[in-house]
């Protein structure tokens, strides 16, 4: 691992640290030529997805072949055991996706005699979901942006995947079994960001939706930066992941390498980082990262090198007061937490700025990815500062809704009519003198 002592750090070091994954998706060229793909597709739909397809993908399918049969769908089959742990990762999403949305009910409160205030909460009228497809097999994004939206109850929902990489047009058949167990049959092949303009300006075949949410690619991601001036909602940018652990001593250097590396083996432009006040655990989890590295393939293990190297690497601090102020600013996707359990609450009431926090040893990056339940589509590139995960809230939104009767609007009536000759509105104030009479 690459190694910082965080107080001898200078300020370019540090902000250094702290960037990382959006120069690719705001890349000139890159926008430039997705804003011509999205053009392609709101003027061409059906055709520009196909020739999409077989530019970038190198697949061959006419406009009929773009949604995936009810065949495709019926027939699709994994193993016993993919399967099993798909219908486990589901039940865990239920559990935490009901329970949110139960405490997202409409509520309403008489804030003064006669005027009664409140919220509605309602599910978004459409939604699409998309699900990277070519460095490998997604199911687990399927089902983290699905369940979701079937548990707000969002009643035209749309699935995009690109085809498997070197094949004649078939998707992924976990991908497919996720849709089946959902209850989603609007599902559609296409190229990431041709699906995503697609989905935003609807097609002959592919249907209009208002919002858009899924990782994937700069490219996907511009694609749904872009299709915001087009009227289409996303959620928010979602770059190439990261993580970060704080750990003291009481962590076994063991299990830490091994966690190090669940996010760091995605990609070269992922990011790794520990924080610890110890450097003797530095140097434990150094000796394991470099043993485990050599049990990856190697596409993993050089990806894990650039997490773990130039894009991350361990920090020293000088203590985990430290620790915590690096970790709010970071704003890590995923964060976790191995400290003493003297230490352990203190620590995690003062993280505030992470996608999500897993605590202790027995709570790995992979059991929060897959099964726990938690969302696992999280912010990145430190906009956990100001986003979260996707989870029901982001297919859900709140109507405002109020009622006065006569007396509660003859004691506003005063205050409602200066402010709109203050601000110059004289039709404002006129509404409300006519109520005085």
């Amino acid at each position: 691992m690459r190694r910082q002592v965080w107080a001898s750090m200078d300020g370019d070091a540090r902000a250094a640290l702290m960037h990382r994954g959006i120069d690719d998706i705001f890349d000139p060229a890159l926008r430039a030529s997705i804003g011509e793909l999205i053009e392609d597709v709101r003027v061409r739909g059906d055709a520009a997805l196909c020739d999409a397809l077989a530019t970038f993908d190198h697949i061959e399918i006419d406009p009929s072949g773009l949604r995936v049969t009810d065949d495709e769908l019926d027939s699709a089959v994994v193993s016993e055991a993919v399967d099993r742990s798909i219908d486990d990762a589901i039940t865990h999403l239920r559990a935490f996706n009901e329970a949110q949305l139960e405490r997202s009910a409409d509520w309403s409160i008489e804030s003064e005699p006669g005027l009664t205030v409140g919220e509605k909460v309602t599910p978004i009228s459409s939604a699409g979901l998309f699900t990277p497809s070519g460095k490998a097999s997604y199911p687990s994004v399927a089902y983290q942006l699905a369940v979701p939206a079937v548990v707000a109850g969002v009643p035209e929902l749309a699935l995009v995947v690109p085809p498997v990489p070197g094949g004649a047009g078939e998707v992924d058949p976990a991908v497919l079994v996720v849709c089946r167990k959902l209850g989603l049959r609007d599902v559609f092949r296409v190229n990431g960001p041709s699906g995503i303009a697609g989905l935003g300006f609807g097609t002959e075949t592919i249907p209009k939706v208002r919002k858009v949410v899924g990782p994937g690619s700069p490219a996907v991601t511009i694609a749904q930066v872009e299709m915001q001036r087009h009227g289409m909602a996303t959620m928010m940018l979602l770059g190439p992941t990261e993580s970060l652990v704080i750990a003291d001593d009481s962590a076994d250097p063991t299990l830490l390498a091994a966690d190090l590396l669940i996010e760091a083996e995605h990609g070269t432009d992922s990011s790794v980082v520990l924080l610890t006040p110890s450097v003797a655990l530095a140097d434990a989890v150094d000796i394991e990262v470099d043993r485990q590295l050599g049990e990856l393939p190697g596409v993993r293990a050089d990806a894990a090198r650039a997490s773990l190297g130039p894009n991350g690497g361990c920090v020293i601090v000088d203590d985990l007061d430290v620790a915590v102020s690096v970790a709010n600013e970071f704003a890590a996707e995923h964060l976790q937490v191995i400290v003493d359990e003297t230490r352990l609450d203190g620590v995690v009431d003062e993280l505030v700025n992470a996608g999500e926090i897993l605590i202790g040893q027995h709570t790995p990056f992979s059991a929060g990815n897959f099964v726990i339940g938690c969302p696992a589509s999280l912010p990145t590139s430190g906009f956990a500062h100001v986003s979260s995960g996707i989870t029901t809230d982001t297919f859900l939104k709140r109507t405002a809704v109020a009622r006065a009767d006569e007396r509660a609007i003859a004691r506003m009536a005063p205050s409602v009519i200066a402010l709109a000759e203050h601000e110059g509105f004289p039709a404002h104030a006129a509404a409300l003198r006519l109520r005085q009479g």
